[in-house]
């Protein structure tokens, strides 16, 4: 069937028309007949107006005229063509991408309406509703729903699972292909396909080997408008092969030296994943020196002795089969120079060094070498790896060669030895370096990253849905690297070998159908693929003939509330798309603007409702085959609204309170009333009455205390108002009722009411809401029009609270609403109902737009631009702009045009010459005033000229003095900016320091011919040139010059550390400068001991330029010391680092005030305060007293003076003596002006607290200076109310001068005063060495001491040998060594070895004075020796009981065991 243009015009030229119109750049889908309209376009551009592209059948009557220009038709539709090759559009649109039109004449009106409806045409393709009854009846192509991945691996344990599902109309039949051959389901008994579906199910339970059902799958679902692919599906089944049995043997390894444990796992499907672990299963620790790498390895960057206290197992698991395989473990032998695994050693400042290994420069272990390349596929995570060894184990740093790491997207993993980049895309290609350092030395590795692409989609082909007649074409476009190919294939088959369509056209990535049948209805599939991968896309051509249909219920009622925003509804459907139009009441034009707007889908919203806007509304859905329309009835109600609000009461227990509550609501509404206590549902009791206007309650109780929500609501709407209730005993009265009830911001006024209407003036009359316990202070009157920013509200005026009618003063032409909102202390009120609308009269505007300029946004034009008048200025209908201009040298006539926007575009314009300018108001009344002229330039050019005779001066290590020659004025062509020099760091003078080649610029504005570029690296060569800068850019560069820095002091040392390992030495441990600036020849070492005020005499050490380590021998344990540490070029001494020694743990650390508790300013030990002077009889007084933990403070702002009894300043100053505290307070008046007094300060040895009072506002910041004995000046600004301050950074026994002043007004500061810190400690502080008890007790130990050791002598010199056979009855066996002469050496148990004793190195017990051997005290003949040689174990004494208490010697018990026990 053809299809009629929608103008309804109709000619015996349709078919040259339709070719004409099918070329045309209207949209990448779908282009129906509207479309043939703006084809006008490319005729336009012929030079010819068509006036018509109508078909058959089009209704008569339609004014037009027939194309008979054939000549001219053909030549266009062949201009048509080359220009779709030419330029392909990105998203729909008719001519918006094609050259600018060119008409003969003034087209006729009905053009525009053709070329719009064009545009909204192509903009919507037809879309299928998901109304069951339409999807059933309309038939449809096969389009594929679901499928498995490309990469379809399974679990060998379970039944193989290929999903391939598909919807069309009629249902989809399917069929599968296995590596390209068909696969015949009915042959394999395991083998079958789900009812109505076309996924594959492959049943292992009656046996089979997954893995003979390997390969590539594809599925096919057809139905008689087409076939539909899956994608190619790769099935493999999941491996976990077995890790290979092998005996490893220790690893010996140096310490100090580098190690790689390989994991070399087993290849499984998928990859597994790797972790390494101990044989006992503990987790291996990996810190910055162990870690593994991407590959599975375990890298050691140096070996110490502790780690071979554990094995290395490297265990993989495996996803699918979820089991996890372990390698045998690796041993490590450590060899050593220390062989002592001494555990004091590990966190040694320089652990390598005292354990003899020797430090070394990096070297890396992974990658190899000094450069790698890698490439990785857009889309995908970029890891790039770099593991290093060395002593000290190296820091890994990552830069990017030309430019700085994507910080979106970079983060780094293992401990800075991977950077790991997310989402690669083509701009992360480059040159990438990784940076391994430690002290010996730095070196880097260079890896070249190249990303590929496999394809992705730019335009993925969409389903086209046509009808009959109507053009279309589906695109496939899609990108890679390298470019991928694309091959078209229709139901399966490729389009080469489908049979020929005289409709379908073939141009490259697009097929073009033209004048589309039901016999057009296909599958198309596009294949675009590259050596990366491929894309397959179903994109199906169907060609439906559907009258309009309505999809929603017919003659809804909708009712909504009056001023409210509401949207009807109008779903329809039809092929070719309807037109929608709305009506009201059956009459009228089409509803579209102002209060209305139509949406795409053809809903009509209507911004707010009016009574007006109360009625039947009527949508109409028409194309070529019919139309269909649809009623809604829409009623408009008044709002629910509480006229009568309860109000707070007071009421004593026992009496009865009433609330009101009273409504005004629609009738035809239902009311619902209810009540809400504390917010929660009111529980209506038996004292309780709900009447229809109040709520009563008799005999008010305590609970009933609360607020009370009156809540009055319909189906539409509902309204809320609240009032709280206050119970008091019966003794109480109801004395300062609102200072106890809670206060709230303003409810809103409402009854808006205009009256006394003139042309120039209203008035506004409106009710107040409840002011919630606060009084109202002002109301804001806000106005809104609806033609130039409809829905944004402005401020009108401003009335005090009293007031609640006031005149407003109007302008012309303008179209008012206004809304009151209500201020009190607490805040705004939510702003009232807006009144009715009231619109002025029109007069001439009595203004003109502000803010002219005539600036180049071209080198060949001029922008003219204003600040557009707004509503309340434009004073009549239809606002515009008369722009005038002309060239201001050639005094030339006047050039005019009339604009309704904000800007004109002067074109083809000289480049920078000036014009006059000039813009003027207009309406439908008449013009504005005369404007003023403004001087305005186009367009500026690139400057033609570079600054010639540059020339360089080397100022210091750090600056140069530039010199040029100005450029000639006509060859900056614009305006001059500035001359700006470009400048880079080229090299270093010293070896091996890699330098960043950033560009800098520095500029020097003006027509200048010197300037200085400061801020350089000393000892570096530079490159500079420069430019001339106007408006539009940079011009050409000038020769490019060459200069050296010369040699300048170094930054400071890097990480000073000060460590106090003991009471004697204190270790000092530096870092190089990270800016040499030149060569080093060494450091400086200031340093002085200090004890509270007093300060010995400076040392200084000379080092040389590689020693960083220093150790300070204590003169006294008591002292601290104050380090300074500079590093020397040739220049000098560059910045010094300044530490401290540690301070003792006894010393007071700074804590933070609680900012609520109460001043302490009495005892604070270095306190130091200016306060009130409360009474006029105060005086000097001394309090002894305990000083406290942490002193106190807390701020305080007063906002007015003191009493009269105080006007006059009075001065005391207190001391108070106690030890190690002096304290200091100034008391004086507050003022009666702003000022600033009561400055207290809690010091201690490094900081101190500050507060102060004042009398400013809120809001008001303050400057604390303070200057210490060195006359160093530092100040803290501080914000508003941030009392109190902390400094932090002070000395301890120093003197302090203090004041504070205002940040706005210096002037305004408050006394000076003085203060000391306190010292870190001083000799008044007691030394426990000195107390007499503790010397007495140190000499009572001695004592006891020296008696046990003399019982310890007695008793061993009471052992020996003794007649045992005289004693005892038992022989001695045949084994006794002393059966000869019937005697053995025996000793008691004091001279047993004790557990723990010192050991031979051996293993073996050092004798003592007995020659017993431990066998003959133990209950076996072996023994358990520590590392370190001591025994581990119990043994017993060869005695019998019997004996043992017959023997006094054996019994008595060793002293010195007994101080051992004790220890």
């Amino acid at each position: 069937m053809r299809r009629r243009a929608a103008s309804g015009a109709a000619g015996d030229d349709r078919q040259a028309a339709a070719r004409a119109a099918d070329s045309a750049d209207c949209t990448r889908g779908r282009s129906p007949s509207p479309c043939r309209l703006i084809d006008l376009c490319a005729v336009w551009d012929a030079g010819v107006f068509l006036a018509s592209a109508a078909g058959k059948g089009a209704p008569s009557g339609v004014p037009g005229r027939r194309l008979n220009e054939a000549e001219t038709l053909n030549s266009v539709r062949e201009a048509q063509f080359q220009r779709l090759e030419a330029e392909r559009p990105r998203r729909p649109g008719c001519g918006a991408r094609g050259p600018v039109l060119r008409m003969a004449g003034q087209p006729p009106p009905w053009a525009y309406t053709a070329i719009l409806l064009c545009a909204l045409s192509l903009g919507r393709a037809i879309e299928i509703p998901m109304d069951p009854s339409i999807q059933n009846e309309l038939s449809q192509p096969p389009t594929i729903t679901k499928q498995s991945v490309k990469d379809h691996i399974v679990d060998p344990r379970d039944n193989i699972l290929i999903e391939c599902e598909a919807k069309g109309n009629p249902a989809p039949s399917f069929h599968w292909t296995r590596n390209s051959k068909f696969f015949n389901i009915a042959k394999d008994p395991r083998v079958s396909m789900r009812r109505r579906s076309g996924t594959l199910v492959i049943d292992f339970r009656s046996g089979g080997r997954p893995e003979e059902y390997e390969g590539e799958y594809q599925c096919f679902a057809r139905n008689k408008f087409g076939t539909a692919l899956s994608n190619r599906i790769r099935l493999q089944v999941s491996k976990s092969p077995l890790w290979p049995k092998e005996n490893l043997d220790p690893v010996v390894v140096q310490e100090g030296a580098p190690l790689t444990l390989q994991c070399n796992p087993p290849p499984g499907l998928p990859s597994p994943v790797i972790f390494w672990m101990s044989s006992s299963m503990e987790p291996i620790t990996q810190d910055k020196r162990v870690s593994q790498g991407h590959n599975g390895d375990l890298y050691f960057s140096n070996v110490i002795l502790q780690d071979m206290q554990t094995d290395y197992s490297c265990n993989a698991r495996f996803h699918f089969t979820h089991t996890i395989q372990q390698k045998n473990p690796f041993t490590l032998k450590v060899l050593t120079n220390h062989p002592y695994n001494d555990s004091s050693l590990r966190n040694h400042p320089d652990m390598y060094s005292a354990r003899g290994v020797a430090e070394r420069t990096p070297s890396f272990m992974y990658p190899q070498g000094t450069a790698s390349s890698q490439m990785v596929l857009r889309g995908m995570d970029l890891l790039l790896e770099c593991i290093a060894s060395g002593v000290p184990t190296p820091d890994i740093a990552w830069y990017k060669k030309g430019g700085d790491l994507p910080s979106d997207k970079a983060k780094f993993e293992n401990f800075n030895k991977a950077l790991r980049i997310t989402n690669v895309s083509e701009e992360d290609s480059g040159e990438y370096f990784c940076l391994a350092s430690n002290k010996m030395g730095s070196i880097r590795h260079t890896i070249s990253v190249r990303v590929k692409a496999a394809p992705y989609w730019l335009d993925e082909p969409k389903n086209l849905i046509l009808a009959p007649g109507e053009d279309g074409r589906l695109v496939c476009r899609a990108n890679g690297n390298p470019k991928p190919t694309v091959q078209w294939m229709v139901n399966g088959e490729p389009l080469q070998s489908a049979p020929p369509n005289p409709n379908r056209e073939v141009a490259g990535d697009t097929i073009i159908f033209r004048d589309t049948q039901i016999s057009s209805r296909a599958v198309y599939q596009c294949n675009s693929s590259n050596e990366h991968g491929y894309l397959l896309a179903n994109a199906f051509v169907s060609v439906l003939d559907v009258p309009p249909r309505m999809l929603s219920p017919r003659n809804q009622l909708i009712r909504v509330i009056l001023y409210n925003r509401t949207r009807l509804d109008c779903p329809f459907f039809g092929s070719p798309i309807p037109t929608l139009r709305w009506f009201k009441n059956g009459q009228g034009s089409n509803l579209d603007g102002g209060n209305y707007h139509v949406y795409e889908n053809g809903s009509l919203e209507i911004k707010m409702i009016r009574k007006e806007d109360q009625g039947i509304y009527t949508c109409v859905a028409t194309n070529i085959l019919g139309k269909a329309e649809n009623q809604v009835r829409l009623e408009v109600k008044d709002p629910t609204r509480i006229y009568r609000m309860p109000e707070d009461q007071v009421a004593k227990r026992g009496s009865t309170a009433q609330l009101e509550c009273r409504v005004k609501h629609d009738p035809s509404l239902k009311l619902t009333v209810s009540w809400l206590k504390d917010d929660e549902p009111l529980y209506i009791s038996n004292r309780m009455k709900k009447e229809e206007d109040s709520l009563t309650i008799f005999g008010v109780a305590e609970r009933d205390q609360g607020s009370y929500t009156c809540v009055a609501s319909t189906e539409l709407d509902q309204d809320l108002a609240k009032a709280y209730l206050t119970v008091l005993a019966d003794q109480a009265t109801p004395t300062n009722r609102l200072a106890a009830l809670p206060k709230g911001r303003p409810d809103r006024p409402r009854d808006l009411e205009l009256t006394d209407l003139a042309e120039r003036s209203v008035r506004l009359t409106w009710i107040p809401g409840d002011d919630n316990n606060s009084p109202i202070t002002d109301y804001v009157v806000q106005f809104e029009e609806d033609q130039f920013q409809p829905g944004v509200w402005h401020d009108h005026s401003r009335f005090p609270g009293s007031v609640n009618s006031a005149v407003l003063r109007l302008s012309p032409y303008v179209n008012y609403q206004f809304r009151v909102i209500a201020i009190n202390e607490v805040g705004s009120s939510h702003p009232s109902l807006p009144s009715e609308r009231y619109r002025t009269s029109g007069a001439p505007p009595e203004s003109n737009p502000s803010d002219v300029k005539g600036e180049g946004t071209r080198k060949n034009n001029m922008e003219i631009t204003w600040t557009p008048m707004n509503a309340t200025s434009a004073f009549g209908p239809n606002l515009r702009y008369i722009v005038k201009w002309r060239r201001r040298e050639a005094r030339e006539a006047w050039n005019n045009v009339t604009v309704w926007g904000s800007r004109y575009v002067v074109g083809q314009t000289p480049v920078y010459v000036p014009y006059e300018i000039r813009v003027q108001a207009e309406n439908d009344f008449g013009k504005g005033p005369e404007p003023d002229t403004v001087i305005g330039y186009s367009g500026e050019d690139y400057p033609r000229a570079a600054p010639t005779d540059v020339k360089i001066r080397v100022l210091n290590s750090t600056a140069i003095s530039l010199q040029w020659n100005r450029v000639y004025s006509d060859t900056v062509q614009g305006q001059l900016r500035e001359y700006r020099a470009y400048y880079w760091r080229e090299s270093s003078l010293l070896k091996n320091l890699w330098v960043s080649q950033k560009r800098q610029q520095a500029g020097f504005p003006g027509d200048r011919l010197r300037g200085v570029v400061s801020r350089l690296f000393p000892y570096s060569n530079y490159k500079l040139e420069m430019v001339v800068v106007n408006g539009r850019g940079d011009g050409p560069r000038s020769e490019t010059k060459e200069f050296t820095t010369p040699e300048g002091v170094p930054s400071a040392p890097r990480r000073f550390r000060v460590r106090q390992p003991n009471l004697e030495t204190i270790n000092l441990e530096w870092d190089h400068p990270e800016h040499p600036n030149g060569i080093l020849i060494g450091y400086t070492l200031k340093y002085v001991a200090f004890n509270g005020t007093k300060v010995g005499k400076q040392i200084v050490e000379n080092f040389s330029p590689n020693q960083t380590k220093f150790t300070v021998q204590r003169a006294d344990p008591v002292s601290r010391y104050r380090f300074s540490l500079s590093a020397r070029t040739q220049v000098g001494s560059g910045e010094a680092v300044t530490e401290e020694s540690p301070a003792p743990p006894n010393e007071a650390t700074p804590t933070a005030a609680p900012p609520t508790s109460p001043p302490t300013t009495v005892g604070a030990p270095g306190t130091v305060s200016s306060t009130d002077a409360t009474a006029a009889t105060a005086e000097a007084t001394a309090v002894p007293t305990v000083p406290p933990v942490s002193p106190t403070t807390t701020a305080a702002t007063e906002a007015t003076a003191t009493a009269a009894a105080t006007a006059a300043a009075t001065t005391t100053t207190t001391t108070t003596e106690s030890p190690a505290t002096t304290r200091t307070e100034i008391r004086e008046s507050a003022p009666d002006e702003q000022s600033i007094w009561n400055v207290t300060v809690v010091p201690n040895s490094k900081w101190a607290n500050i507060t102060w009072k004042h009398s400013f506002g809120p809001g008001t910041d303050f400057v604390v200076e303070y200057i210490d004995s060195n006359h160093t000046k530092k100040t803290v600004p501080v914000k508003a109310q941030a009392q109190p301050v902390q400094l932090t950074d002070l000395y301890p026994g120093m003197t302090y001068t203090l004041r504070v002043y205002s940040r706005d007004n210096e002037g305004i500061s408050s006394a000076v005063i003085t203060f000391m810190t306190s010292a870190a400690y001083t000799n008044n502080q007691a030394d426990i060495a000195t107390q007499g008890w503790f010397i007495g007790l140190m000499c009572a130990i001695a004592l006891l001491v020296l008696i046990l050791l003399i019982v310890c002598f007695i008793k061993r010199s009471r052992g020996g040998k003794y007649p045992v056979r005289e004693k005892k009855d038992v022989p001695l066996g045949p084994e006794d060594p002393k059966e000869e002469d019937g005697s053995f050496d025996y000793s008691d148990e004091d001279n047993k070895p004790l557990q723990g004793s010192q050991t031979s190195l051996d293993g073996t017990i050092k004798q003592q004075e007995s020659d017993d051997s431990l066998v003959d005290y133990g209950e076996g003949g072996e023994g358990q020796f520590n590392e370190d040689g001591s025994f581990i174990g119990q043994y017993t004494v060869k005695k019998d009981k019997e004996e043992t208490e017959g023997n006094e010697s054996s019994e008595a018990t060793s002293p010195v065991n007994a101080i051992y026990s004790l220890a």
